[in-house]
């Protein structure tokens, strides 16, 4: 009787066994099937079959796995909030703590993208305060320069980076940025003292000498009308019209170098887009 029961003792662990290997070796399938349809950009089909992995295999094995590649498709696709969900079952399931740190900074590059620039800030403070990541402090600081490129403050972008290496190439380049913007707040100086002239230094000079002309011609006809008495022309010339080409020439001034900033900056991560061999967002 005894005997008996051994045999379909080891039986039972021969088909469990066999189940157990067939399930697993469909997983494996599954996932390498998955994994194709990543390799070859096709993230819809991917991440639907990731999701199908997941839902099927319930040893746990690929959680990581699917989770961190079914969040990289969905940042292909700019589907940045599920991208992030993804991102962060990944990092419950990780392995070790270098995966959890590669998670954790996958969320703050989406951030950046979608420049939300204080939350990507915050997780890079709470990276730094998490002792398991003490090693990873140059890492942690070029992911905060590249916060502030996405924000368009090029200076401490600058100083960030040189915080890892003083000749690092992406503190010269945003240095080299910095350099080339107009100081929004000198050009509309500018124009308060001579209009027009704020346009001349931003390099619109057509604009410039336009608001120069409106302005001369309706001060001069403001001056002369209180000189001939007419003191209701001279005020309602003054403050209907002098008063409005002169603030107008102010504010254009200032908004000629906002555009130029954002153009410079624009053109230079579209440098970075497609030459800077790096890391990137």
């Amino acid at each position: 009787m005894i005997s008996v029961i051994r045999v379909y003792l080891v039986l039972y662990v021969l088909v469990l066994m066999a189940f157990n290997s067939f399930a697993q070796t469909k997983s494996e399938d599954q996932f390498n099937y998955a994994l194709n349809l990543y390799s070859t950009e096709n993230y819809f089909d991917a991440v639907t079959e990731f999701k199908r992995l997941l839902f099927f295999d319930k040893s746990g094995k690929y959680d990581y796995d699917a989770s961190k590649l079914i969040g990289l498709s969905y940042k292909q696709g700019a589907k940045f909030s599920d991208a992030i969900y993804h991102f962060a079952q990944a990092d419950i399931n990780a392995r070790t703590d270098e995966e959890s740190f590669e998670m954790k900074i996958e969320i703050v590059k989406i951030n950046i993208l979608r420049r939300t620039t204080d939350r990507a800030l915050k997780l890079l403070v709470n990276l730094e305060a998490d002792e398991r990541f003490g090693h990873k402090q140059n890492e942690i600081n070029y992911w905060r320069g590249w916060c502030y490129i996405f924000a368009d403050h090029w200076q401490q972008a600058s100083s960030t980076f040189e915080q890892i290496d003083s000749s690092h190439s992406l503190k010269n380049f945003a240095d080299s940025v910095h350099h080339n913007f107009y100081d929004e707040t000198l050009a509309k100086v500018l124009s308060t003292f001579i209009p027009g002239a704020g346009q001349f230094y931003t390099g619109e000079y057509i604009s410039g000498f336009i608001s120069l002309g409106w302005n001369v011609l309706w001060g001069y006809l403001t001056i002369n009308a209180f000189v001939e008495d007419r003191v209701f022309d001279g005020v309602m010339i003054g403050t209907l019209l002098w008063w409005r080409f002169y603030t107008g020439s102010r504010q254009n001034a200032e908004n000629f170098a906002m555009e130029k900033n954002l153009e410079i900056s624009n053109t230079a991560l579209r440098y970075l887009k497609e030459n800077y061999s790096g890391p990137k967002p």
